[in-house]
């Protein structure tokens, strides 16, 4: 029997649930030809918003999919394009409907799977976290783990480090969940966001999306050359060719790490001010100065 997608959403909107056989229906329909089309995107969101009920299937599904839309159809692969991300956003605060808990996690799984993402993206998925916890006065074990998740994505801002709006969301969380009943791991990964925020280094650097679009069009035409690549960049010769191949300037990594380390005047007028901000030191602050000590 074939699929009939307008069937299948009057059915949802009726109250029927999406049962795992549902699911396989669905996923034969989308990915016939091994891709998710713009139409399809908007199609399976709208299946999201009119289910009641859905089996564990649907949401690895959805998430699965959307991911391949948001991240990978739009030349280059891995790039999110910031409409894209625009869009995403739009879709999920649609209906103006309490975000979905499939909803956040699959724009925190866009932004674990993509090598560059518009910061807002990940500004947009903190900022629904911290208005979450700060609702409900504690940062509960799913909360913390998407906390993590977010702040240590490789997409987005400050990849692979946290970033200085990233530490303060972190800072208010936990003044908002003081001697809240909280995860176990919360106190944790307060801890060491806000000290690598402090002391971490990273020399990665992903491509821009430019660029990374114009490495995948040399590397797709068959017929290009390396000196035809950089005439395409705007650069022409065989000095081109050498200055680029070149070797480039050694790094002193361990020195790089060490000056990272080292808290600099004005990291330490900002940990400063945040803890005398309420003329006390609470266990979280305790455990950070600790933590900061000792590396």
């Amino acid at each position: 029997m074939s699929f009939s997608y307008s069937d299948f959403a009057a059915a949802l909107k009726a109250g029927a649930p999406i049962s795992a056989e549902d699911v396989l229906a669905v996923r034969r329909w989308v990915w016939p030809d091994g891709s998710v089309s713009a139409a399809e995107a908007e199609a399976l969101f709208e299946l999201n918003r009119a289910a009641k009920e859905s089996a564990p299937e649907w949401g690895a599904f959805f998430i699965e999919a959307m991911v391949d839309y948001v991240v990978n159809q739009t030349p280059p692969r891995g790039y999110v394009e910031e409409s894209h991300a625009d869009w995403l956003i739009g879709q999920i605060e649609r209906d103006g409907a309490p975000i979905a808990a499939t909803e956040l996690a699959l724009v925190v799984k866009v932004l674990e799977s993509a090598l560059n993402a518009p910061a807002s993206l990940k500004a947009w998925a903190l900022g629904q976290i911290e208005r979450s916890v700060v609702a409900d006065g504690r940062v509960g074990e799913e909360e913390a783990g998407l906390l993590r998740r977010i702040v240590f994505a490789a997409a987005g801002g400050a990849a692979l480090t946290v970033s200085a709006d990233e530490a303060e969301a972190l800072w208010r969380i936990k003044d908002a969940c003081l001697g809240a009943d909280n995860a176990p791991g919360w106190k944790t990964l307060f801890v060491q966001a806000v000290g690598n925020h402090l002391m971490a280094y990273s020399s990665y650097q992903p491509l821009e999306r430019d660029a990374a679009a114009r490495l995948d069009a040399f590397v797709a035409d068959h017929h290009a050359s390396v000196l035809g690549f950089f005439a395409r960049m705007g650069r022409t010769g065989p000095d081109a060719v050498r200055e680029a191949l070149a070797k480039a300037p050694d790094i002193d990594h361990d020195a790089a790490v060490a000056a990272a380390k080292a808290v600099t005047p004005a990291e330490d007028q900002w940990l400063q001010s945040h803890i005398d901000a309420d003329g006390a030191r609470d266990p979280y602050e305790e455990a950070l100065l600790a933590f900061i000590a000792e590396n």
